[in-house]
């Protein structure tokens, strides 16, 4: 494809995302590339770098093109995003120039507005601190009082792409051998930082039709995820329940620290995301899960009350911690959805907490940053269970590297650790 005829299809793209306001943006990414198959690799992917620029940066790009009073489109977006990032307006002009395979041509009014951004910069000082950090306005004091004065640095983090780290599968392989076997497919990977099983691959590339990942030696799995399992400490022979268990990506690595041998209950409410499990046990070689549904008037945690060993709740939340990999997730959030799986979340960390014996322990967890679901969280389910104790993350960390934050509570952000934003707190049964 020409540079012109990408630029289309980027326009394509971010238009196919704006009409398609609550599907995550990768989803409609997927869908848009099926139904382009002549599309190839290298093309696909400058497309997508291109559009995600857009979605990354929209509401300063939007701030930008308000000030001209120009009408906000895909096509002036994508366009403003090539004009900060340098492009001159005379390469502008020659790029929408029309005809088949190119954007339609600027219009007189679309010109100056395009022209006056010519060796501009993204950021500028009179943005609103909502534009400036890509978020909405509503959750800027929430954020601030997360990170107070490195707020700038820590949302700038969220802007850079996430590289895709795998895990190792240790019932199969060790990170040596699954390296060398990446490396003689063509792809080079680093070992992760704070991981034990980690490695690390830069930018977006196709794994899954790899051979270390159809032999199930490698899965998908950012390295906060694995540090989640790290802090539960599944050990061989124990009780353990994954009570959100989605599509068993902490499974997994819970079995796999369990080298298959135990229990687990992988419990979820959807019963897809418990299919799409299947596939995934069989291919990593994982034969100690059961799956449970919950229903209503389901006597099962009456029947199991006080058994496991660990529990697991990695909750629903808004995901402010996987903005870098989901940008567009920003713009649907809103004060009500908070709220709304703020109670769900002190519900099911109830519901979740009947199952652990004495000494047992509960891990909460969740890809959030905000307080309000996760210290807050944490505070309240004690302040209602005074027969559940904090228990400090340097005592419930199990991995020989050094603890990745101070502080109780396992607390992860992209600028600190190079991780999508995760948290965790470790709460045992003492009565």
């Amino acid at each position: 494809m020409t540079p012109a005829a990408r630029v289309a299809a980027a326009i394509e793209l971010v238009a196919a995302i704006d009409h398609a306001p609550r599907k995550p943006a990768d989803a409609v990414a997927n869908a848009f590339f099926r139904e382009r198959r002549y599309i190839g690799s290298g093309d696909r992917r400058a497309i997508s770098e291109r559009a995600w620029a857009v979605i990354r940066s929209r509401r300063r790009l939007t701030w930008w093109l308000a000030r001209s009073e120009a009408r906000i489109s895909p096509r002036m977006l994508v366009a403003a995003s090539l004009m900060l990032e340098g492009w001159t307006g005379d390469g502008l002009i020659q790029t929408y120039a029309g005809g088949q395979y190119a954007p339609d041509k600027l219009s007189p009014t679309e010109k100056p507005v395009l022209k006056a951004l010519e060796g501009r910069t993204l950021n500028h000082p009179a943005m609103p601190t909502g534009v400036r950090i890509e978020a909405p306005d509503w959750i800027v004091p929430l954020l601030e009082a997360r990170f107070g004065a490195h707020l700038t640095e820590e949302m700038a983090a969220m802007d850079l792409p996430a590289p895709l780290d795998l895990r190792v599968n240790l019932l199969k392989s060790d990170r040596d051998s699954a390296r060398a076997a990446l490396a003689e497919v063509g792809v080079m990977a680093e070992p992760t930082a704070l991981s034990p099983w980690g490695l690390r691959i830069p930018g977006r590339q196709p794994i899954v039709a790899l051979k270390p990942f159809q032999d199930g030696v490698v899965e998908i799995q950012d390295e906060g995820s694995q540090l989640i399992a790290a802090v539960v400490g599944a050990k061989p022979e124990m009780r353990v329940a994954d009570w959100c268990a989605g599509a068993g990506g902490k499974t997994l690595a819970l079995a796999m620290t369990m080298e298959n041998r135990g229990h687990i209950v992988a419990s979820d409410v959807a019963a897809h995301r418990l299919e799409a499990a299947v596939k995934r046990l069989r291919r990593a070689g994982v034969h100690n899960v059961e799956q449970h549904m919950p229903e209503a008037g389901d006597k099962w945690i009456k029947r199991r009350a006080g058994t496991f060993d660990r529990v697991l709740v990695d909750a629903p939340c808004t995901g402010t911690g996987t903005w870098r990999r989901n940008p567009d997730a920003r713009q649907r959030l809103t004060e009500r959805d908070l709220a709304e799986l703020v109670t769900k979340q002190a519900m099911i960390l109830d519901q979740a907490s009947r199952l652990v014996r004495k000494s047992g322990r509960l891990i909460y967890a969740t890809c959030s940053l905000l307080r309000e679901e996760n210290e807050a969280q944490v505070e309240a389910f004690l302040a209602g269970h005074p027969d559940f104790t904090l228990r400090p993350l340097d005592e419930a960390w199990t991995l020989a590297t050094p603890l990745p934050c101070p502080g109780p509570y396992l607390s992860l952000t992209p600028l600190s650790h190079g991780t999508d934003g995760f948290f965790a707190a470790v709460l045992e049964r003492v009565g």
